[in-house]
């Protein structure tokens, strides 16, 4: 077994249809865009879906520039590692290791519910969201320790048909615009000033989730430091331009002034109503196939990143050291998948055995929550981004060390309180539910885990300790980035 993830897999294509995947493109408009109109009571998330776009192509000009410098599959774990220390990085990491659980796993439930109705209407199969659900987790299970490139082309050909069935949705609607002219009322800039507009950031937020995931595949990468950089700017461009031009073509199509009410009433039926009405029913069975295709897709997607993170922690002994060890034969990390599936069963299992609801206390809460803790650590690597530089210039011009991570930092710390106030509106919930604050909680419990686990290895381990952040030269002793002089250069904060 090897200590080492196979190298020079991933070209930028690839990795783009990782970032992609996971974002869920067809998830995201059919779900999140027509709750978002029906909770908010505005039409503004077009507008808001590109200004979380710049936000987002912001904070990645510090992030990418990092990459350059740092190469690990850790990603938020190590950044925050070598930008404000050792035990922030293993907060980050617990954080990390939460976040796409939740992810990953929620994505269970919408794909049995979304799957079951189609069974039943193509073959008469009537069977329980739990049954798909495990037959999809085993499928995905044996994706996760093929080859890396395997799972790439799966999504490659995944991906290109959900794009493609958006952009088709998304055209009609704008050919059939209600009333006969074109409104571009939701694309104005002052609908991010509305009342709730804090709402609407924040699920615009939720919809690039998976863009960060980029520099997880840095070790598989050929020439990683173009690639990554490439990839998670043309995976924001991507995301924000087809996400843009969908809600705003369902605004033409039913009509500003209608959007709400039509969204409060179909949920997520708007996109599937307005293409049976322009294109016919033939094309709402493509587009409901390719929803439960898109979730598969993600499911795919979330469940490498996931089993990468496990892998970079067990590498560096912060987990066990069996789960840092790759497959000879496909380079995959095989302990850490398989833990990731044994995750997915036990949560499938308890919520099928407490008859618990797949969609609202499985897919919903769970994802929105794992989307929160995303959003949380961007913010947190936008600090250790700025941190990182000032102590390491390392050639990088101003604007990518300083100008552009200060700007970012600055705007998401803005995006992450108004994600906590307006946190029972995300989830569905009374002002005074309990859950508005237990489930937000949950990272600030992971986070001092973190800590103390930190600081018990710092104690009673101190060679582990001492090697966290290395990535694939935890072994060695050799680091990319020499931490002990960082620790010691005067004036500056200490690692430990």
């Amino acid at each position: 077994m090897s200590r080492t993830l196979a190298s020079n897999r991933l070209g930028v294509p690839a990795v783009v249809f990782f970032v992609l995947s996971a974002a869920t493109p067809l998830t995201v408009v059919a779900g999140v865009v027509t709750t978002g109109f029906a909770v908010t009571g505005i039409i503004g998330l077009p507008v808001a879906f590109a200004a979380i776009g710049l936000l987002l192509a912001l904070f990645a000009v510090g992030y990418v520039a990092m990459s350059r410098h740092i190469t690990n599959a850790g990603a938020f774990y190590t950044y925050v590692t070598h930008g404000i220390g050792r035990p922030a990085g293993v907060s980050a990491a617990y954080m990390a290791l939460l976040a796409y659980n939740l992810l990953q796993v929620g994505l269970y439930g919408i794909i049995g519910v979304a799957a079951a109705p189609q069974l039943d209407d193509w073959f008469g199969i009537s069977v329980d969201w739990w049954v798909i659900a495990l037959v999809a987790w085993a499928i995905v299970g044996i994706l996760g320790v093929l080859r890396i490139d395997v799972n790439g082309t799966i999504l490659a050909v995944l991906l290109l048909a959900e794009m493609a069935i958006i952009l088709i949705y998304a055209f009609a609607s704008l050919a059939n615009p209600a009333g006969g002219d074109v409104s571009f009322e939701a694309l104005e800039v002052g609908n991010l000033f509305e009342s709730g507009a804090g709402a609407i950031l924040v699920l615009a937020v939720l919809g690039f989730v998976g863009f960060e995931a980029s520099v997880v595949y840095s070790e598989e990468s050929r020439n990683p430091k173009r690639t990554i950089a490439l990839a998670t700017y043309i995976s924001i461009a991507v995301v924000a331009v087809v996400y843009v031009l969908a809600s705003w073509a369902m605004t033409v199509a039913a009509g500003p002034d209608n959007i709400v009410p039509f969204a409060q009433e179909f949920q997520n039926g708007v996109i599937f109503i307005q293409a049976d009405e322009f294109l016919g029913a033939t094309w709402v069975d493509i587009g409901e196939t390719l929803f439960v295709t898109s979730v598969f897709a993600a499911m795919i997607s979330f469940h490498n990143t996931v089993a990468r993170y496990v892998f970079a922690l067990g590498r560096e002994r912060v987990l066990p050291a069996a789960l840092g060890r790759t497959s000879p034969s496909s380079g995959a990390p095989v302990a850490a998948s398989v833990v990731q599936s044994v995750i997915g069963l036990v949560v499938i299992l308890v919520y099928a055995i407490f008859d618990l609801d797949p969609l609202v206390q499985l897919f919903f809460n769970l994802g929105t929550t794992g989307g929160f803790g995303v959003l949380a650590l961007v913010a947190l690597t936008s600090v250790a981004v700025i941190v990182f530089f000032a102590r390491h210039p390392s050639g990088e011009n101003t604007w990518r060390r300083v100008i552009a991570p200060v700007l970012a930092m600055i705007l998401l710390v803005i995006v992450v309180i108004l994600a906590i106030a307006n946190y029972d509106i995300l989830i569905g919930v009374a002002s005074d539910a309990p859950e508005r604050w237990i489930l937000p909680g949950l990272f600030l419990v992971a986070a001092v885990i973190g800590l103390l686990w930190a600081q018990f290895l710092k104690t009673t381990r101190p060679e582990v300790y001492d090697a966290i952040g290395r990535g694939a030269n935890a072994a060695t002793g050799i680091s990319v980035l020499d931490l002990s002089a960082q620790e010691d250069e005067p004036g500056q904060p200490s690692l430990r």
